[in-house]
């Protein structure tokens, strides 16, 4: 009898997990949240479900998983705003609850490495909002939850390759600055190695080998991509959006180790050169240009 995997806010991730599973027999259902979107839930696999406006409690009490990627936002978490109490009801139902969180719970650590054991002390309102989230899911009782702290998600159609090319990157220089980053095939296979054997209450880090500065990563495409290396901006005189500039508030170095002991899981992309690599590789095969 086949599984059913239920996907809130069915992104970028869940849509790699997604073709994982249903070679293995899985039915996967993802919410969207408008009919124009369905069509990318259903490439990738999944059955599209639009979510908020239709009833979900059925397929709500068919599904053996959940995953979480919908966000928190200036209210919470939408899930748990919408469906605490069905799923709180049904919470022992469910083998195996994924929640993708990010590394910004564990705020700036100037540099230093982190794990899954370190304070969460965020710096920004993001960061914050990811911490209650994750406390509003580990507060249901019987909840078989899982999370995952994600570094920067990089993949097909999410590269630094066509701005690199169209001559718009830059190479943003701050002393010390480090970031940690995972291919989305790699975090795809974490949470198919962690549904195959549920560990309830486990807290993984998702992110590879070589945590490294931005600029190195847009330096690499550049020498990939056989054009001048990008200008050099320093950070406080570059103009940015309070987005792009908020991401620099942070700098830490994460580690990944538990992934390895416990799931057995060996990236296929340990570091973003490999990453890099595989992503021209592929677009070049397939005739394509991936977007940052």
């Amino acid at each position: 009898m086949s599984k059913t995997l239920l996907s809130f806010g069915h992104g970028f991730s869940a849509k790699a997990l997604t073709p994982r599973l249903t070679r293995k027999g899985w039915r996967v259902i993802g919410t969207t949240r408008s009919a124009e979107k369905a069509a990318a839930v259903m490439a990738s696999g999944a059955e599209p479900l639009v979510w908020p406006g239709t009833d979900i409690s059925e397929v709500l009490q068919q599904a053996d998983a959940l995953l979480i990627s919908a966000g928190p936002g200036a209210h919470g978490d939408p899930v748990l705003n919408m469906l605490q109490d069905q799923i709180t009801a049904a919470a022992s139902q469910f083998d195996w609850v994924g929640y993708l969180s990010t590394t910004g719970v564990y705020g700036d650590h100037a540099g230093g490495w982190v794990d899954e054991s370190t304070p969460l002390t965020p710096s920004t309102k993001r960061g914050q909002a990811r911490v209650e989230a994750e406390a509003a899911w580990q507060a249901i009782p019987d909840l078989n939850l899982h999370i995952f702290r994600l570094a920067g998600i990089y993949g097909p159609g999410r590269g630094p390759f066509s701005k690199v090319r169209k001559g718009t990157a830059r190479r943003i220089i701050k002393k010390g600055q480090v970031f940690s980053r995972i291919h989305v095939e790699d975090i795809a296979q974490v949470l198919q190695a962690s549904l195959a054997q549920p560990n309830p209450g486990a807290i993984y880090n998702l992110c590879d080998d070589d945590p490294a500065p931005p600029q190195d990563v847009i330096a690499y495409a550049a020498e990939l991509l056989g054009v001048p290396l990008p200008p050099a901006v320093d950070f406080e005189t570059a103009n940015m959006t309070p987005m792009a500039r908020s991401f620099y508030a942070e700098s830490k170095k994460v580690r990944n180790d538990r992934i390895s002991r416990e799931l057995g899981v060996q990236l296929m992309y340990p570091d973003y050169r490999t990453g890099l690599e595989a992503l021209l590789r592929e677009e070049r095969e397939n005739d394509i240009t991936t977007e940052l």
